[in-house]
């Protein structure tokens, strides 16, 4: 079986998921985004702690397919973590991932008093989502991967 990380990647947190071919993925983490330095670090850490031989970058590409700034950000990032983390790295397209993770959980609750929810309940909710979003792109990875070892 072959162990992967799953990578949502955001201007300001890291959502992450592990997962096995043959197996669901499950929502693991979230990290702040730092410098490349930064990122590869806590990512080797998790790495080396969940088994991980690879990663699966979710690839933000534009609703028509095609791929802008974003997505070269992406793959500048996950290339650049691969390389000093001597891992390899898988790209997996991420579109509407977040949406969808964010469909799939309920409404966020109303604070005390009856008013929006408090800002640390958002940013619970926003982890929640980063996570999630992850879990997806890596299952999306995982399921492609069974189907490709089903008809080979």
């Amino acid at each position: 079986m072959t162990r992967l990380l799953g990578v949502d990647l955001g201007t300001r947190r890291i959502g992450l998921a592990v997962g096995e071919t043959g197996r669901p993925a499950r929502a693991l983490a979230v990290l702040a985004r730092g410098s490349v330095e930064h990122d590869a670090a806590a990512l080797a850490a998790l790495a080396a702690e969940q088994r991980a031989v690879g990663l699966v970058v979710g690839l933000p590409r534009n609703l028509d397919g095609s791929e802008g700034a974003m997505a070269a950000g992406a793959r500048a990032w996950g290339e650049a973590i691969g390389a000093r983390l001597g891992l390899p790295v898988t790209f997996r397209d991420e579109r509407l991932t977040s949406v969808a993770a964010e469909a799939a959980m309920p409404r966020p609750r109303r604070g005390r008093s009856g008013g929006p929810p408090s800002r640390s309940a958002l940013q619970q909710r926003r982890s929640r989502v980063d996570r999630e979003a992850a879990r997806l792109i890596l299952q999306a990875e995982l399921d492609a991967r069974a189907i490709a070892e089903a008809t080979s």
